[in-house]
């Protein structure tokens, strides 16, 4: 059993940690409390900051909606540089995240930076020619002042625990309690496709009760297709998903479809494997066996011991750190998910369409009038 799904229990040894949750939520508080009265200092770059955030330690979909809104930025003329925390295997500043090495592969053509300090992570990018810095978690990170705070709730465990308390780190998942979504600009929420209605509407309520006026978009994780996971040093393929063989081929894409009626095996290393494997099931497979692992694993061969009598697939984000240790034989395909807008799409425009222009902006603008004047 994961950690997580230890600490979703209402009772047990894990009660023990309550007291330190208590705390973990004093402190919480008093330092938002001095951060909204000036007392702790911040600082500001020479162009906007949009952060993607949440209050709740583990995965809300963050990665796939920095995509979809720096693809959003990008289709508006912003150069947009991705800043996001950077630790190691080793805990080295700056070394990539597994977020990084995902941006890395899905927005090749963007300034990127893994930096804990995100003052200077964001300096950086500036540094490159980014005219607007898109800071992936950094909702607690309050050093760095931002344009607007987009904030995420995932609609299937809003508040951390699935039915487990909620409470504080590390007795549950909440970095923040509710009333720090009072600064956001527009809280986001998650996977409504993975909820029910009813579900959906009392989350709604509820949100507004703690943060009344804050306006709320709507969103799902689409999976938008297969793509055939290669080792690091070779490409395999095959022409179906059916039992793996040893023919080495460029990698293959291969359509959702094929995911329907199939029986495979998941593995994964997220924040919240559900929703993954909510995913799975809604694209028409059968789940047979299901491998989690604690958010940030570094997978080791022995992980996918037993695997492969069924074809294997895993997240975009643990693709990165699979290839380096996948054995040439294994049939493991990535899901490939994009962000579908619910609700709340012309909001968002508003909202990026209302942030200030920035000095890089504004000097590259000066100059390409002056090429044409």
């Amino acid at each position: 059993m994961g950690w997580v799904e230890q600490l979703d229990r209402p009772r047990g040894w894990v009660s023990v940690l309550a007291p330190l949750g208590w705390l973990f939520g004093c402190v919480s508080h008093l330092r938002r409390w001095l951060y909204d009265r000036d007392v702790l200092p911040s600082a500001r770059v020479d162009v906007p900051v949009i952060c993607v955030g949440n209050v709740i330690a583990g995965g809300t979909g963050k990665t796939p909606v920095v995509v979809a809104l720096a693809k959003r930025l990008q289709a508006q003329g912003h150069r947009v540089g991705v800043l996001s925390r950077g630790y190691g295997k080793a805990g080295a500043q700056g070394a990539e995240s597994d977020e990084a090495k995902l941006y890395a592969e899905l927005l090749p053509d963007l300034p990127r930076m893994a930096q804990p300090d995100r003052i200077d992570g964001a300096r950086r990018l500036i540094e490159q020619g980014a005219d607007v810095v898109l800071m992936d978690d950094g909702f607690q990170h309050r050093r760095l002042q931002r344009d607007l705070d987009l904030v995420l709730i995932d609609a299937m465990r809003p508040w951390g625990l699935a039915q487990g308390p909620r409470a504080f780190l590390p007795r549950g998942l909440m970095r923040e309690g509710p009333a720090a979504l009072a600064r956001a600009a527009a809280l986001v929420l998650t996977r409504c496709d993975h909820v029910a209605p009813a579900a959906l509407a009392t989350l709604e309520a509820e949100l507004e009760r703690v943060a009344p006026g804050v306006p709320r978009i709507l969103c799902a994780h689409r999976a938008k297709g297969l793509r055939r996971l290669s080792p690091a040093t070779q490409s395999s393929s095959s022409s179906s998903l059916g039992p793996s063989n040893s023919t080495l081929e460029p990698p293959e894409q291969r359509p959702l479809a094929d995911l329907h009626g199939l029986s495979i095996d998941s593995v994964s290393a997220i924040g919240a494997p559900a929703g993954f494997e909510a995913t799975l099931r809604q694209s028409g497979a059968t789940l047979v066996e299901s491998r989690r692992f604690a958010d940030h694993h570094e997978f080791q061969p022995a992980d996918l011991s037993g695997l492969g009598a069924r074809p294997i697939v895993v997240t975009a984000k643990d693709a990165v750190k699979l290839r380096a240790t996948l054995p040439p034989d294994l049939k493991v395909y990535v899901l490939d998910i994009e962000i579908e807008w619910l609700r709340g799409l012309e909001l968002l425009d508003t909202l990026l369409g209302q942030l200030p222009v920035g000095r890089a902006r504004r000097e590259r603008d000066a100059l390409h009038e002056g090429l044409h004047g």
